[in-house]
C-alpha cells in the first residue's frame, strides 16, 4: 500500500506587525531587494489591508506587499512578493495576489501596478498570467532606467499594469 500524501493547506491573511519579523526573514533567503527589518514591521501595521501572508501551518512561507499610490486610489502597487524556497511551485504568489484583489476594501482596486526587471522571469509570468485569470490587458513599459539607479548592478525597472480588473 503507497504512503497517503499529504495535502498541504495555505493560509492567506492579512499581517500583523508580529509578522513583518518573518517576512524580512524570507527576503534573506531569496534574491528579492534587499530592505530593512523596520520596512516589513511597518507594512505588516500600517498597510495590512493591502498586504497579505501566507501561512503553511503556523509558519509565514509567503508575502506581497502592496499600497495604493495618493493619487491613484482604485491602483495597487505590488512592491515586493517573496515565497520560501521550500515552497516554491505551490502557487503561492498567484494565491497571494489573488486574495489582495479580492479583499474587501473601498475603493474597489481596478489595476495592479509592479515594477519588474527584465531578468526576472517569474516575476513577469506572474503579472502576464494574473492578466489572463481576470481576462485583461497588462500593459509593459520602461519606468525606472538604470542610471536613476546608484552603482552599476541595478537594472531597469519595467512597469506592468494589469487591468482593468472587473469583479
Amino acid at each position: 500500500m503507497a504512503p497517503e500524501k499529504k495535502t498541504e493547506i495555505i493560509e492567506f491573511l492579512h499581517p500583523s506587525k508580529q509578522d513583518g519579523t518573518a517576512m524580512w526573514e524570507i527576503v534573506n533567503e531569496t534574491s528579492l531587494d534587499q530592505n530593512s527589518a523596520y520596512k516589513y514591521i511597518m507594512m505588516a501595521d500600517f498597510f495590512t489591508e493591502t498586504c497579505v501572508i501566507a501561512k503553511r501551518e503556523d509558519e509565514v512561507v509567503g508575502f506581497v506587499t502592496a499600497f495604493r499610490p495618493p493619487n491613484r486610489q482604485d491602483t495597487l502597487f505590488i512592491w515586493q512578493i517573496g515565497v520560501k524556497p521550500s515552497a516554491h511551485g505551490m502557487g503561492i504568489a498567484s494565491g497571494l495576489l489573488n486574495y489582495l484583489i479580492k479583499s474587501n476594501f473601498l475603493p474597489k482596486i481596478k489595476f495592479v501596478e509592479a515594477t519588474v526587471t527584465p531578468s526576472n522571469d517569474a516575476s513577469q509570468a506572474l503579472f502576464k498570467k494574473l492578466a489572463r485569470v481576470y481576462e485583461t490587458n497588462c500593459d509593459i513599459r520602461p519606468y525606472f532606467k538604470e542610471e536613476l539607479f546608484p552603482g552599476d548592478n541595478h537594472e531597469e525597472e519595467l512597469m506592468f499594469k494589469v487591468g482593468p480588473i472587473l469583479l
